[in-house]
């Protein structure tokens, strides 16, 4: 951790694919977000680089966290909306020195429980191929 015990996360997305974001960073711990509509301004150089057409319309979810569970939100805002999908969405986080107006809640709790799922899964695989082994 970095000593900031919140973290802001940008996403940047296509138009339309702003809730594909947020519902990502809420199965992640995240509690909401805010969406800003923007236009991008990359030139065609970037498009034959990335292999990519860019849309110029966008949209910039901002999402604020703990920044415990600041990397559980970036990977699934990567998962779900990341260059490789139909949002072509890029995300980053900023460490946010104060923070004021923020009622208090878990995000410990939250983030064990990620870590709780995602190892119970580990174990059903790890059952499931040993009793394939066995048969």
């Amino acid at each position: 951790m970095n000593g900031f015990s919140h973290e802001v996360i940008f996403c940047i997305v296509n138009t339309g694919f702003s809730e594909t974001v947020m519902e990502a960073a809420k199965d992640a711990g995240a509690r909401g977000g805010t969406i800003l509509n923007a236009r991008g301004t990359a030139n065609k150089e970037a498009e034959s680089f990335f292999h990519i057409a860019i849309q110029p319309e966008k949209e910039i979810v901002m999402i604020l966290v703990d920044s415990s569970i600041k990397d559980a939100v970036l990977h699934a805002l990567y998962q779900k909306a990341g260059l490789d999908t139909m949002g072509q969405g890029i995300a980053f986080a900023l460490p946010v020195e104060n923070v004021v107006g923020l009622t208090p809640w878990k995000a410990e709790i939250k983030a064990a429980e990620i870590v709780a799922e995602k190892a119970a899964e580990k174990v059903e695989a790890a059952i499931e191929n040993a009793a394939n082994k066995a048969n």
